[in-house]
């Protein structure tokens, strides 16, 4: 696979998978949906691990590293599936595009990464001031809102405290190997909360629309996703990837529009660009004011010589 391929399938399935979940969890119970998603994505995950004949490596490290990417697929997503009840799905897009500063609170605690600089500590909260204005709307639209809030920042706590735990596992194996083991342990769990919180397998009810957007979840968000995901990672930097979690809000945000009708103000425009904003600066930030601080001493050098 050709990592641009791989890289605008991520940035394709990210968007479209906030709405994905909305839609699956209007008549199917989200916990059951869920739970169909991971097992759609294990079945058709294991055939290709045995087709391809791909290492699956089951060793202390590998358990390790499937355990720490199961933190963030089974806690990610359950939450999340209990917030689509309640939120917009491009709220939840928008709330997960925080993963990255989340990511580098946790990895300063966790893995011991050098002090946060104060111009990332100030884009943070630019772009905590554009969630607080986009919550803040939903609140007067909804009052279970916050129930919806709650459970997105759980989900997203726990995804990149994930994401932090794996950078501390170093092992190269296939993508598809790191995908499969993290689906399979994180599997059992899905069981466990479906046959706690649900346990009911009433089809009734269950609308086409959900079935499909359980299929499309299982086979390109949970599969082909984070098979491209931990591609493009392996081969593109962090910045580059980072990028993807400034245009899926947008997208997500016009699809949910346009496709699910879901309200589009001024408010949730003003606080998904501040949150656009700081995530920006926060990755290219620091960056951009050295390259601009190197250009001004040129430019001066440049004017000194000429007279």
């Amino acid at each position: 696979m050709q990592v641009s391929i791989a890289y605008l399938a991520v940035l394709l399935i990210w968007s479209t998978t906030p709405l994905g979940i909305v839609w699956s969890s209007e008549s199917i119970n989200p916990t059951m949906a869920v739970l169909l998603r991971m097992l759609i994505a294990v079945i058709l995950g294991a055939i290709i691990i045995f087709i391809r004949n791909i290492a699956l490596p089951w060793h202390k490290k590998a358990l390790r590293l499937y355990s720490y990417s199961a933190l963030g697929i089974f806690g990610g997503m359950s939450f999340s599936y209990l917030a689509a009840t309640y939120l917009p799905s491009g709220v939840l897009s928008l709330v997960f595009g925080l993963a990255p500063v989340l990511s580098a609170i946790l990895a300063r605690r966790i893995l011991a990464e050098p002090k946060i600089s104060n111009l990332k500590k100030l884009s943070m909260l630019l772009s905590f001031i554009g969630l607080a204005l986009v919550c803040a709307d939903n609140f007067s639209l909804n009052s279970d809102s916050i129930y919806g809030l709650v459970f997105v920042l759980i989900a997203v706590f726990l995804f990149s405290l994930s994401s932090v735990l794996v950078k501390s596992v170093s092992l190269a194996i296939h993508p598809m190997a790191t995908t499969v083991g993290a689906l399979t342990l994180s599997l059992p769990l899905f069981i466990i909360n479906w046959i706690l919180l649900d346990g009911s397998l009433d089809t009734t009810e269950w609308q086409v629309r959900s079935i499909w957007a359980t299929i499309y979840l299982g086979v390109f968000g949970s599969l082909i996703g984070f098979f491209a995901y931990f591609f493009v990672l392996q081969r593109l930097t962090a910045s580059t990837v980072a990028l993807i979690t400034l245009i899926t809000p947008i997208i997500a945000l016009t699809l949910g529009s346009v496709l699910n009708n879901e309200v589009i103000n001024q408010n949730l425009i003003l606080g998904a660009l501040l949150v656009t904003l700081g995530l920006a600066i926060y990755h290219w930030g620091e960056f951009v004011m050295t390259k601009s601080k190197l250009t001004l001493i040129y430019v001066k050098k440049a004017i000194v010589k000429e007279s």
